[in-house]
């Protein structure tokens, strides 16, 4: 690094350390805070900044230390102000010299860090929807916020005529963790490139003592902590396991029917309901059983109570299913509600012969129409008719289904965080995701 050089400060007298010297047009003095012209050999006092402006760098000036595989050293010190909507908003920059790489800046706000480089080249513009956006180095930055910022204390010295009260529209344009920010003014537009560093990294490279303030919020160009996108590669993968062992199932199973036979029911009836069926035959290895129940039935519900019963050994599968078909139309048009079929799954019954046992009920006072009957006595009559049928060796597809939902639980999890994190990010922008008030 270069040695500093030290002159005196023509107003209070006060030794003032030139470290960019070859480079430095103006310094402040950190005892008066005189801006002095140092651009020629006679020091001259520019100016002076109130004292009740002056801040305490958390970086001393002359404070060195190695950031992106170079030795800083911190030569000036300025705080930046916005004033908007009755709110103020101030953020710190330390001015970084290397004689060998020039001028670089640490920018500070609400504990957040960001080592920026000066470049040259203008970015492209662009558009991202109905907002602003730059492109450079093949990425698309978003534009995030732009305003009047106005120096409002400086101290150390500058390769400019730095003075309190300059102002500049500062734009920002984000792709996290990088900003590419711009300066204008009258008479020029210059860019820089913001890479966001933690401030514990900060910390160590300059070796301060105690440990950084915490960051408050998100910032603008924070990187997410919630790293989610590889979960869903994740998901993916198993998600093709899953359909291949669901294809794999569906190939070697027989889906045979053993049994299908329709009948019809009607209330009111004198006779018993409850019927049973002729005696079928479930050959082979124990595997799953599954039966459906097609009906007519609308405008009304019927319940079918059914075991199935093994003749040989009396063993009985008890369940029960429900149809329900109500359909109709209002002033928003046609509307249909529930399903005229219903199917039960069972999953392990081993071969044999069986027989269903089935008692079907309806509701007698609902739906279906009204008849005489020989007594002179007005009733309501409602009759289903339904198919049953029954089916050997069905893949049932419920838990590849289950497994699959519960794998997404992480993956989706993670991409809420993720979620709720870029909207805090976004909420502090020109552009915020959520109004509150009146907005």
């Amino acid at each position: 690094m270069a040695k500093t050089r030290a002159i005196a400060c023509p107003n209070c007298g006060g030794p003032v350390e030139l470290r960019g010297f070859g480079h430095a047009l103006s310094v402040v003095c950190a005892q008066c805070l005189s801006v002095l012209d140092v651009s020629t050999p006679e020091v001259k006092v520019l100016r002076q900044i109130q004292e009740k402006y002056r801040r305490t760098p958390k970086i001393p000036l002359g404070m060195r230390g190695k950031i992106g595989g170079a030795q800083w050293e911190t030569i000036g010190y300025q705080t930046r102000t916005i004033h908007e909507d009755g709110e103020t908003f101030s953020w710190d920059e330390y001015l970084l010299f290397n004689p060998y790489k020039g001028f670089r800046y640490l920018t500070e706000y609400d504990g957040h860090w960001n080592f920026v480089t000066p470049f040259e080249p203008m970015p492209v513009r662009s558009r991202y929807g109905s907002r602003p956006a730059v492109q450079f180095e093949g990425r698309l930055f978003k534009h995030f916020s732009g305003a009047e910022a106005e120096t409002t204390f400086v101290l150390g010295e500058f390769p400019w005529r730095v003075k309190a009260g300059e102002k500049v529209i500062a734009d920002d344009f984000v792709d996290p963790p990088t900003v590419l920010s711009s300066e204008t003014t009258q008479d020029e537009i210059t860019w820089s490139r913001g890479e966001y560093t933690p401030g514990a990294e900060v910390w160590k490279a300059f070796g301060l003592a105690g440990s950084a303030p915490p960051a408050r919020g998100v910032y603008l160009n924070q990187p997410s902590p919630i790293k989610g996108a590889g979960l869903w590669g994740t998901y993916g993968l198993f998600l093709a396991i899953l359909v291949a062992l669901a294809i794999f199932v569906g190939t070697f199973t027989r889906n045979q029917v053993v049994f299908q036979q329709s009948y019809q029911f009607q209330t009111p009836d004198a006779r018993e309901p409850s019927f049973v069926t002729p005696v079928f035959d479930l050959k082979g290895r124990t595997s799953s059983l599954e039966l459906s129940v097609h009906s007519n039935v609308i405008n009304n519900w019927a319940y079918f109570n059914f075991a199935l019963i093994n003749s040989e050994t009396g063993d009985a599968y008890d369940f029960g299913r429900e149809v329900s078909y109500y359909a109709g139309s209002d002033s928003d048009g046609p509307w249909t509600e529930g399903s005229q079929d219903s199917t039960a799954y069972i999953p392990s019954v081993p071969a044999g012969k069986y027989y269903l046992r089935v008692e079907p009920e309806m509701d007698a006072n609902e739906g279906g129409h009204l008849v005489r009957m020989a007594s002179g006595r007005v009733m309501h009559v409602n009759q289903v008719a339904y198919q049953i049928t029954l089916k050997r060796d069905v893949p049932n597809y419920f838990w590849f289904w289950i497994a699959a939902a519960l794998l997404a639980i992480p993956p989706l999890f993670h991409s809420m965080r993720a979620k709720r994190f870029e909207v805090q990010r976004w909420m502090q922008s020109d552009y915020p995701p959520v109004r509150s008030g009146g907005d």
